[in-house]
């Protein structure tokens, strides 16, 4: 069998096509897997992938948290009407003790929602209160029941407050997971796509640059995860504690954006003391 002619290679080459074999086409199907994996794996796309769930497991708790809020509102109002009469002024009154309560609680998980997100930890008397209103719902909605000795009744309801109390404690750690998993994202692919420079020695040098300058309105450009990156490495200095604080403070990046820089750094760092670069 003779092998093609020069004019065939001309012609494939101007056309930008390799001969149709087995081989080309798995070296297409792999350069396509790559280019595809290489877009999946993109910090980006993965923050993106986790709002959305993160979207949907809120709607779902504060779904469920609602729905059970709303179960034992009937339960509350009879136990802090005691036996008034319909219609009475007692008892409309009686209808505006669980709502005083499910409010307060409802704050306490807006305010967490939001603070969960950033991996800011609240304060004792935050946990206090939630745990006070979800005891306080529970006690009112099952009183009934457990004075009459209905153990049907103690089971029924006390399974949509215990669903709201787990919930609650739920949702933050779930949404304190995702923001973990985007901050992990970022740190791999970090430590893929940013190259290194080592000299001989096996010390790491970076290209030296100043800290990211604030931007006014006018001027569209956003500093890049690279130059707040680079801007806290440089601030850095053995000893030196790397924390979000000290990011936003060295850099000037937002709370966001803190926590992954910080972890990245911290990864850097950790890596050159075992390598021995750190003193």
């Amino acid at each position: 069998m003779t092998s093609p002619g020069p004019r065939v290679w001309e012609r494939v080459a101007a056309f930008g096509r390799p001969p149709a074999t087995p081989a080309n086409a798995l070296a297409r199907e792999a350069a396509e897997a790559a280019e595809l994996r290489a877009h999946q794996s993109d910090p980006d796309v993965v923050a993106l992938r986790v709002e959305r769930v993160r979207t949907q497991v809120d709607r779902l708790c504060w779904a469920g948290i609602v729905l059970g809020l709303a179960f034992t509102m009937t339960n509350v109002q009879q136990f802090a009407a005691a036996g008034a009469a319909a219609w009475s002024l007692p008892w409309l009154a009686a209808w505006l003790l669980d709502p005083t309560v499910s409010l307060v609680l409802l704050a306490i998980l807006r305010a967490e929602q939001v603070t969960a997100r950033y991996q800011i930890r609240t304060d004792v008397w935050v946990r206090r209160a939630k745990w006070f209103t979800l005891a306080a719902t529970y006690v009112m909605n099952t009183w009934a029941s457990y004075a009459s000795g209905s153990l049907s009744g103690v089971v029924l309801h006390s399974v949509p407050p215990l669903v709201v109390f787990v919930a609650a404690e739920a949702v933050t750690d779930l949404r304190d997971k995702l923001t973990d998993a985007v901050t992990a994202a970022f740190t791999e692919a970090h430590r893929r796509a940013v190259p290194r420079a080592v000299v001989n020695v096996g010390v790491e040098v970076h290209e030296p640059a100043r800290r990211p300058a604030r931007r006014g309105r006018g001027d569209r450009r956003r500093t890049s995860f690279g130059e707040y990156l680079t801007a806290a490495r440089d601030a850095w200095a053995p000893g030196v504690a790397v924390t979000p604080a000290w990011v936003r403070e060295v850099t000037g990046c937002s709370r966001g954006l803190s926590s992954r820089l910080a972890a990245v750094l911290a990864a850097e760092v950790g890596e050159r003391a075992e390598g021995g670069d750190v003193p």
